[in-house]
């Protein structure tokens, strides 16, 4: 996590206990438990430096973030509560990305006022920090869709579409981790996984990519290579 989001978390967790709270019930995913209330995230400004409104969108990137590597870090963030004290996740949704066709990717598009209560506890199984809602939504979902609620129902219309392996709780090399996503996936192509990882090779995403029309196909680039031996933290009930 970089400084920059380190603050902007801070910012809205301080913010947020103006906001109104979740109020209403809706179905949960199985083994996911929620608290009987929400608060979503206030709206916030983005940096100036990371708005990028007027790059074409090349293709899509739907990012798993491997929720107990993020809690290793995030685990005394209230904010992460749900995630990482309540419920034992494998995956967990971190967003779904337009990029560009470089390096150079849209981001922070336009308004993105605050998600209502009800749309963040709807997706609050599939991404569970009202913050990380609030991020995706602002850096990501203003460059494609008109509401965070259009834009979340496509994160979550690939996201259900996705079975989750089942990954030791030790090491295993990236191209180990690319096999499993195809086995228990066979509509994903190999070279169309993208894997993350973080200090010491550390896995922390597993992203995935589509073109235009959400088929799937090649990243432009793969991220850890086949060979490299990741280190992948345990689940709470492992």
């Amino acid at each position: 996590m970089t400084l920059r989001w380190t603050l902007i978390s801070a910012a809205l967790l301080a913010a947020a206990c103006t906001a109104p709270a979740e109020l209403a019930q809706a179905p949960l995913a199985p083994g996911c438990a929620l608290p009987a209330t929400i608060t979503p995230a206030p709206a916030y400004t983005p940096p100036a430096d990371e708005i990028v409104a007027d790059e074409p969108t090349a293709l899509y990137m739907l990012a798993l973030t491997w929720a107990p590597e993020e809690c290793r870090a995030q685990a005394g963030d209230p904010d992460y509560v749900t995630q990482c004290r309540t419920n034992d996740f494998g995956f967990v949704l971190h967003g779904l990305w337009p990029n560009g066709a470089q390096r150079r990717h849209p981001r922070y598009c336009g308004p993105a006022p605050q998600i209502s209560p009800a749309t963040v506890r709807r997706h609050s199984c599939m991404t569970p920090a009202p913050t990380m809602l609030q991020h995706e939504w602002a850096a990501h979902g203003t460059c494609g869709w008109e509401t965070p609620e259009a834009y979340f129902e496509q994160a979550a219309d690939l996201w259900d579409d996705v079975r989750q392996p089942v990954l030791p709780s030790a090491t295993m090399t990236a191209g180990a981790v690319r096999d499993a996503f195809v086995a228990a996936n066979p509509w994903m192509k190999r070279e169309g996984i993208y894997i993350k990882t973080v200090q010491d090779d550390r896995l922390m995403d597993v992203r995935v990519c589509y073109d235009l029309q959400y088929r799937p196909m090649a990243c432009p680039s793969i991220g850890a290579p086949d060979r490299v031996m990741l280190t992948i933290t345990p689940r709470r009930a492992g």
